[in-house]
């Protein structure tokens, strides 16, 4: 059990993101999401590693070197104080707490989940940052069976190991997100991948579906089907990317903008 003096961690109605909005009237089901901070807990992230950082009291973005599309988490962290504050909370509490003890992690997890949850999407920001950390999110869906939880990730080293050690529940669906350090894992562990694409015709060349409502990520009937997501957020003027998003005319935007926003 978790001792009285740790506070629990925050997680958000899916009903804030037009997407998962979406996911919960196909499915039925009640969605909550869980989100550490963007870019800083990306330890795999490449092509869109972006993150919050503060310049004389300022929120302003850092982007990496290699970056190719913006983080449109991040993006949104540097926008709202609210959702960037959530997720500081969260990734401080849990990763510290897991850097001691992964069952101790799962325990504040399962603790934390809120009433009625059926469906998890782990990570709107953030990825997994530690390997006791991804362990803890098997601990718990193994605790939780219940409940399928759900995650893009680049932190592909951890999913190979924690499934050869058999550690992965039935109930943990898990995406690889191309553009990130670890690409290579992808085609030789033979693990479930997305791609973000700049347009429909792009998706329909490597014979992807898109996927407008994460129904591919978080069902178990896709679960060996690779997608595509289309590219969406603002980029950087100028760029390909940006370029790609006006032409695409709000195809690939999800998030609902409101000033009590804690999700995107």
């Amino acid at each position: 059990m978790i001792a009285a003096a740790q506070g629990l961690l925050k997680f958000s109605p899916g009903v804030d993101n037009i997407k998962l909005a979406r996911l919960e009237r196909l499915t039925k089901r009640k969605v909550s999401t869980f989100s550490l901070v963007s870019g800083e807990t990306c330890p795999y992230a490449n092509e869109c590693l972006a993150k919050v950082v503060r310049v004389d009291g300022r929120a302003k973005m850092w982007y990496g070197p290699e970056m190719k599309h913006v983080c449109y988490s991040a993006s949104l962290e540097s926008i709202y104080p609210t959702m960037l504050a959530q997720r500081e909370y969260n990734s401080n509490e849990i990763l510290t707490l897991a850097a001691r003890s992964w069952r101790a992690a799962a325990d504040l997890i399962v603790e934390s989940i809120p009433k009625n949850t059926q469906v998890i999407r782990i990570h709107v920001g953030g990825d997994f940052k530690t390997r006791p950390y991804f362990r803890a999110w098997c601990a718990a869906l193994a605790d939780r069976p219940d409940i399928v939880g759900y995650a893009y990730t680049k932190s592909l080293p951890f999913w190979v190991l924690e499934r050869e050690a058999g550690r992965v529940p039935r109930n943990f669906l898990l995406t690889a997100s191309y553009g990130g350090k670890a690409d290579p894992w992808i085609k030789k562990h033979n693990l479930r991948y997305v791609k973000v694409v700049k347009s429909v015709m792009e998706a329909h060349i490597l014979g992807l579906p898109i996927d407008h409502d994460d129904r591919h990520a978080a069902m178990e009937k896709y679960r060996n089907l690779n997608f595509a997501l289309l590219i969406h957020g603002k980029q950087r003027a100028g760029s390909d990317e940006g370029k790609a998003v006006r032409a695409l005319r709000g195809k690939g935007s999800y998030s609902r903008v409101k000033k009590k926003l804690m999700a995107a």
